[in-house]
C-alpha cells in the first residue's frame, strides 16, 4: 500500500482558490483507529468556516492551525485496515462517520482524502440501503439534528450556556423548523414527523413540494411571508439559520416552549425568554459512532431521506465550495473519490 495519496489540503486561510489538490501522507491508524478508504465526503459549514479561519467565532476561540491541513469530517467508505485493538470493525466493512468534531476542528479531521484513519468509536457501518454518496451525506447534519431533536449522547459542557441541551418531548406538538430546506433542517423536518409531531416548515418557495414530500404539514416561503408574523401557539421553533435575527421567533412560543438555534453566536435571548416563559437552548454537535449505528435503520428503510443538492470529484472541492458561498442550498453538497 502506498504512503502517499490524493487529498485536498490548505496552506494558508482564504477563498475557495485556497483549497488545493495535491499528494498528501497516507495515515496510519494509531491505537483505537481504522483506515478507511473514502468513496464520498459531504460538505459542511464548517469546512468553509476552517477555510476562513474560522472568522466569526471570537478570537479565545478560534482553534491554532499548523498548515498544510486537510479540512472535512463526514466520509463514507471501506475498511481498508484496522488497528490491532479495534474488534468492532474489519477490513471491507463499507462505513460511514462524522471524523474527530468538535475535536478536530483545526483540521485534524482530515475528511478531504483519498484515505482518513477514524476513531472507531466514532464509526458506523454504511446502511446498506443507500449509496455511498448518501451516507456520506449524511453524518453532521443527521447527527445535528438528532442530537437537538433526540437524544444529546454525550456528557460535555457547552460554551454557549450553563445547562446542558435537553430534547423536549415532540409527539402531538407543534414544531417550527426555520431554514427547513438545507443540510440539517430537512432532516429535522423528518425526524419531527418521525416522532408524531405536526411539523411547519419555513424556506424558499421553490422547496415547497420538496418539504411536502418529506412530511411537513404546512409550508411558509419566507420570501412573501415573516413566519414571526403569522405563527403563534408553537411547542417548539428548531432555528437551523440562527445567529442574531433567532429571537424574532421568541413570541411564536406558548408559554413552557422553547427555541433551539442551531448556530447561536450573536444572540442573547435570556431576558426576553425569562419573561415569555420559555425555553433557549443549543448544544455542539459532537461525532458519535453509536449514533449513527442507531440511526442507520432510519436510512437503510427510506424512513429518513438525505438530500444531495450537488456533487463534485474531490479535485473539484474548490467548485464545492464555491457553491456552498451561492447559497439557496437544498440538501448537502457531496465531493466523490474515484
Amino acid at each position: 500500500m502506498s504512503n502517499v495519496m490524493k487529498a485536498v489540503r490548505l496552506h494558508g486561510f482564504g477563498g475557495p482558490e485556497m483549497l488545493k489538490y495535491e499528494d498528501a501522507p497516507q495515515p496510519e491508524p494509531q491505537a483505537g483507529e481504522v483506515l478507511v478508504r473514502v468513496h464520498a465526503i459531504g460538505v459542511n459549514p464548517p469546512d468553509w468556516y476552517l477555510r476562513e479561519g474560522y472568522k466569526m467565532l471570537p478570537s479565545e476561540w478560534q482553534p491554532q492551525v499548523s498548515f498544510p491541513i486537510i479540512p472535512g469530517t463526514d466520509i463514507s467508505g471501506t475498511v481498508e485496515a484496522v488497528a490491532d485493538d479495534v474488534r468492532a470493525f474489519k477490513t471491507g466493512d463499507e462505513v460511514y462517520a462524522m471524523v474527530r468534531f468538535p475535536a478536530g476542528l483545526a483540521g485534524k479531521s482530515s475528511a478531504y482524502a483519498e484515505y482518513v484513519a477514524v476513531p472507531a468509536t466514532e464509526l458506523a457501518l454504511k446502511p446498506a440501503g443507500i449509496d455511498p454518496a448518501h451516507a456520506a451525506a449524511a453524518p453532521m447534519s443527521l447527527l445535528t439534528a438528532w442530537q437537538f431533536l433526540i437524544d444529546l449522547g454525550h456528557n460535555e459542557p457547552n460554551p454557549l450556556q450553563a445547562q446542558p441541551h435537553v430534547p423536549v418531548p415532540i409527539a402531538g406538538k407543534t414544531v417550527l423548523v426555520n431554514g427547513a430546506a438545507g443540510g440539517v433542517g430537512h432532516l429535522l423536518v423528518q425526524l419531527a414527523k418521525w416522532r408524531g409531531a405536526h411539523v411547519i416548515a419555513v424556506a424558499s418557495g421553490r422547496n415547497e413540494a420538496f418539504l411536502r414530500e418529506l412530511g411537513a404539514d404546512v409550508f411558509i416561503d419566507y420570501a412573501k411571508t415573516a413566519a414571526e408574523d403569522v405563527v403563534r401557539d408553537l411547542d417548539l421553533v428548531v432555528d437551523a439559520v440562527g445567529g442574531p435575527e433567532t429571537g424574532r421567533f421568541l413570541p411564536t412560543l406558548k408559554r413552557g416552549g422553547a427555541l433551539f438555534p442551531i448556530f447561536p453566536l450573536g444572540f442573547d435571548g435570556r431576558e426576553e425568554s425569562k419573561r415569555l416563559g420559555v425555553t433557549v437552548s443549543t448544544t455542539q454537535v459532537r461525532s458519535n459512532g453509536l449514533q449513527l449505528a442507531s440511526v442507520a435503520p432510519l436510512l437503510d428503510s427510506g424512513t429518513i431521506r438525505v438530500a444531495i443538492d450537488s456533487r463534485f470529484p474531490l479535485a473539484e472541492a474548490r467548485k464545492a465550495h464555491e457553491r456552498a458561498a451561492g447559497g439557496h442550498i437544498r440538501g448537502k453538497i457531496v465531493l466523490t473519490v474515484d
